[in-house]
């Protein structure tokens, strides 16, 4: 899914604020946030990982840009905890005006009125699952990431989509994101580690970077 949170590899935006970067919690909303994460789960508004990221994807992209990184968490929890029927977004929205908020502020949750269905949950606490095709490339294989512009979650990040680089190692079957983020269930696939070189990347010589990235966003190049 291509967004406003599709920003790696991306110029523009400055250099990374690292300032802080030992400290947890920056203030003590955030640690709330965090417990809110781990509460909404229990209580059945989404069932993975995936599901999450991908409400996290769908907020307000000013949102996604201004409120920070506990912010957007709080984003997503609102809109699965929304699309669960768990609490209404008008009935959050009253909550935040008697703590001091206005009808006018910026609202991150940006709930889908046709959610997907939730899902099975997890088969296990890894992501890591057997899989019992064999797997299409091998270590050392040449490949081109797909130019992939799906409406749905993905992992496939925009700045190596059709670049040209090599499998450096085979993880076996994990849990695909693409499906399991939308209740379609886990359908493992092969996952691999590819290494870019920057030359390919940014026409920038001298270092590479490498990405993990499932079979079904790869294709054999030839040499």
């Amino acid at each position: 899914m291509k967004g406003v949170h599709d920003l790696g590899g991306k110029s523009g935006y400055g250099q990374v604020d690292q300032s802080g970067a030992e400290t947890v919690f920056h203030d003590r909303w955030e640690a709330k946030v965090f417990a809110m994460v781990g509460a909404g789960s229990a209580a059945g508004a989404w069932s993975n990982t995936d599901r999450f990221r991908h409400a996290v994807e769908r907020i307000d992209p000013e949102a996604y840009l201004t409120h920070g990184y506990y912010g957007r968490w709080l984003g997503g929890v609102e809109t699965l905890l929304a699309e669960a029927g768990i609490v209404s977004q008008e009935e959050i929205t009253l909550r935040a005006i008697a703590h001091g908020a206005s009808r006018s502020d910026l609202i991150a949750a940006q709930p889908s009125s046709s959610p997907d269905p939730l899902g099975e949950p997890p088969s296990s606490s890894s992501s890591d699952r057997l899989i019992s095709s064999a797997p299409k490339f091998n270590v050392g294989d040449q490949v081109r990431s797909l130019v992939n512009a799906v409406s749905h979650h993905t992992r496939l990040p925009e700045y190596v989509m059709g670049k040209r680089g090599e499998i450096v190692m085979h993880h076996n079957g994990w849990v695909f994101p693409d499906t399991n983020a939308h209740g379609k269930g886990e359908n493992p696939k092969h996952l691999y580690t590819v290494r870019f070189s920057s030359e390919v990347l940014w026409d920038k010589p001298g270092f590479a970077v490498c990405v993990d990235l499932f079979e079904p966003y790869l294709e054999f190049v030839n040499v």
